[in-house]
């Protein structure tokens, strides 16, 4: 089985290159992050014509989270927003303004969906981005992470399969950025927040990226300004975090560079992959040979 996360940042802007990507990579299961659409408006035909079922927890303008599940698999158990409620409507014509966008109160944000499907308990998060360290949003961020410890605690078991994929917005370890002291001291990187991120490892879970990936210098997110992607200036913000049982069965994970390039206009984030009990569809990812084009481009900038 091939389980992949992607933050498309915009499905409706970036439906072409996803479906260009389904039949690029064929995981058996997609787990999205920012739609930005609502349900309505999510397009479970063009999903279904590509051979996947599509469960999309939406809003509108901002936030949602989607799973794709290859093959007309069985899907059970889903939970939106951790079963707390249902969340705002910030389509248009909705009444909130840019000053409402997200993280203003992530407990009525579309971050949270989990389904069960070939046996396995998968969840894709959209956590808030935290703006800045001390900030409100920052605060709001990391009582999210509170709430999604307890429901992982309440509801899940570490002894059975389970898979938290998505855009948490963390880097865990100074190996996750190109320059810990250009971004010490702001989001993403604090030490509150990864310490947000252990609990969610001492709780059961791994690191799958990480554990069968040690090379350094490589990252799902590059900023879409100054050239960043071109000169590798990125952070490791999605992850794959998995149960040790699934853990056990992982063979392959990489990070599809490919995917950040090219057009149409693709996200700022890049897709990561797992493969458990055998590989899947071989890809190129992109990364051999880059390293020297990467360094080449630095020495012409300067940086």
């Amino acid at each position: 089985m091939r389980i992949a996360t992607w933050n498309v940042n915009s499905l409706k802007a970036r439906l072409e290159k996803v479906e260009w990507w389904l039949e690029r990579a064929r995981p058996d299961v997609l787990l999205m992050q920012e739609t930005k659409l609502t349900d309505n408006d999510a397009p479970a035909m063009a999903f279904r014509m590509a051979g996947y079922e599509l469960v999309h927890h939406g809003e509108g303008r901002w936030n949602g989270v989607a799973i794709a599940v290859r093959g007309g698999g069985a899907v059970d158990d889903v939970v939106t927003n951790f079963g707390d409620g249902p969340v705002r409507d910030s389509s248009a014509g909705s009444g909130l303004s840019e000053v409402d966008d997200e993280d203003a109160d992530p407990f009525d944000e579309a971050r949270m969906l989990c389904l069960t499907t070939g046996g396995i308990r998968l969840v894709s998060l959209y956590a808030p981005n935290g703006r800045s360290v001390g900030s409100t949003f920052y605060e709001g961020k990391l009582a999210w992470f509170d709430r999604l410890a307890r429901w992982l605690a309440e509801s899940c078991d570490p002894a059975t399969p389970v898979v938290l994929g998505g855009d948490l917005n963390i880097a865990p370890s100074d190996d996750d950025v190109w320059d810990p002291a250009a971004v010490h001291g702001g989001t993403h990187v604090s030490g509150a927040e990864r310490a947000a991120y252990g609990r969610l490892l001492d709780w059961g879970l791994v690191d799958a990226y990480r554990l069968l990936r040690p090379e350094p210098g490589r990252y799902t997110w590059w900023d879409y300004r100054a050239g960043n992607f071109h000169k590798n200036f990125g952070m490791r913000i999605d992850h794959l975090l998995v149960s040790r049982p699934v853990a056990a069965r992982g063979v392959w994970a990489e990070i599809d560079r490919e995917a950040r390039k090219g057009k149409p206009i693709p996200s700022d984030h890049a897709p990561l992959l797992l493969d458990i009990d055998a590989p899947g569809a071989p890809i190129d990812a992109g990364w051999e040979g880059a390293a020297e084009r990467i360094a080449r481009r630095v020495d012409r900038s300067g940086a």
